[in-house]
């Protein structure tokens, strides 16, 4: 029988078959039962127009689940491969804060293509949502609110939840906002309010005074307010106190969450959502871009080694140590970069706080500078027998520990005074000025004290 699954054979295969049969009914069959990560990559093991033809051929509600598993930018590509239509059709199955993340990220052609093909007062909804910035209430809320008017009863709205399932489900447990003939939001309404109440009771006698915040307020004010209350969403509303939406505080987690994996790839040079179902070409093209500028960053380095070329060939246990010097110090560094990340984050420190936190590093600096360099001296110092030796190591690398956590603590605050992002560039620069001064601390010290040391 055409189409049909064999227990027997591996999935993926069956999958490649089942495209090629173009049998969309048996394959959703083979997907649906899967867990949506597992589900999501066989797709993504298939080549791309067996990709394309999968996701033509499933039904738009699984087709939709699984875009909105994918990362974010795999989950673009896939629809920009997709005709407008079919585009339309998944993307109408997704909550509306997800549906302006995708068609945010489109060309400008393809977008107004896809929107187009959507129900006229979606589709603004959508636009709406686009237009808001990243990680900001507006950009995170969902257009959907659980909206009732003054005038209504509980009655009224119990009656609209066992009737309208769907509708309820949509709004994912949401509180009920009672709104004033403008849209503004005037109350809130407790489930178990409802529950308790008489039927005939006016929600206006059952409601509390709502918590709401702007759409322009800021991933980590949402964190604040989500920490402190037991909220699972919060009213989001217009400059001039409209209810355009909700913001979850599963959405605020997630962004959290995103913006720190986001931030942790950058500091090792991998920017954007990359997977390696991404075209060859530009996986390749985005690590060159980083590479190539530490080849840079390295002749410099090594620069630095070259003018003391007499000195390393007189007293060669020192090329030992160099990599050691500049590793160590390295490290320390990065942990300050880590914390200065964090703190911009949380929003407990801005750029006008160089200063402080420069004095807040340089004292941890000195304290480990002088413990790593006694520590590393003593080993030098053993393994040649030569305490003058231990003193260059040493005194060298407590030197180069409180650079590096001065330049840790704060590059990222002054890169992000310029504009520029603190999570990408902060790594390259930490890792030229260690590496040179390290190497420039060891070798300058040990040209100095040369007649001690051979």
């Amino acid at each position: 029988m055409a189409g049909a699954i064999d227990g027997n054979a591996d999935v993926s295969e069956q999958i490649r078959r089942l495209v090629a049969e173009r049998d969309g009914e048996a394959l959703a069959g083979l997907l649906d039962p899967m867990p949506l990560s597992q589900a999501l990559r066989e797709l993504l093991l298939l080549a791309p127009d067996q990709r394309d033809q999968a996701f033509a051929l499933v039904p738009a509600a699984l087709a939709a689940e699984l875009l909105e598993e994918a990362p974010n930018e795999i989950a673009v590509d896939l629809v920009e491969r997709m005709e407008a239509e079919r585009a339309a059709e998944i993307i109408d199955e997704l909550d509306s804060d997800i549906q302006a993340d995708v068609i945010g990220e489109l060309d400008q052609d393809d977008a107004d293509a896809i929107l187009a093909e959507m129900d006229a007062e979606d589709a603004a909804d959508v636009r709406r949502l686009a237009a808001y910035e990243d990680n900001t209430a507006g950009g995170l809320m969902v257009a959907e609110a659980f909206t009732f008017r003054e005038s209504d009863t509980v009655g009224a709205v119990l009656r609209g939840l066992a009737s309208e399932d769907d509708d309820f489900e949509r709004y994912r447990g949401q509180h009920p906002y009672i709104v004033d003939e403008n849209g503004h939001p005037i109350g809130v309404v407790s489930l178990r309010g409802l529950l308790t109440s008489k039927r005939g009771a006016k929600l206006t006698e059952i409601m509390s005074a709502p918590l709401t915040v702007r759409v322009a307020t800021p991933l980590d004010e949402l964190q604040d307010i989500f920490s402190e209350k037991p909220f699972l969403g919060l009213p989001v509303v217009e400059t001039d106190g409209r209810l355009v939406g909700v913001v979850s505080r599963a959405a605020v987690d997630f962004a959290a969450l995103e913006r720190a994996e986001s931030e942790s790839l950058k500091l090792q040079g991998v920017v954007g959502d990359e997977v390696r179902s991404m075209p060859l070409l530009l996986r390749s093209r985005r690590r060159l871009a980083w590479l190539s500028a530490n080849i840079v960053l390295n002749i410099m380095a090594a620069s630095v080694i070259s003018a003391y070329e007499e000195t390393l060939a007189a007293v060669i246990a020192i090329a030992v140590f160099l990599p050691m010097v500049s590793d160590m110090s390295g490290c320390s560094g990065n942990q300050a970069v880590a914390v200065s990340m964090r703190e911009l984050s949380l929003g407990l420190v801005r750029p006008v706080d160089a200063f402080r936190v420069w004095i807040k590093e340089a004292s941890v600096g000195i304290i480990n500078g002088i413990v790593l360099g006694i520590l590393i001296g003593i080993v030098a110092w053993a393994w040649k027998g030569n305490p003058y030796l231990g003193l260059v190591i040493g005194a060298a690398l407590a030197a180069n520990t409180l650079i590096a956590v001065s330049i840790g603590g704060v590059v990222p605050l002054l890169l992000k005074r310029l504009g520029q992002d603190p999570a990408v560039a902060s790594g390259p620069l930490l890792t030229i000025i260690t590496d040179m001064a390290g190497f420039f601390l060891v070798l300058s010290l040990a040209s100095a004290m040369m007649p001690l040391l051979v």
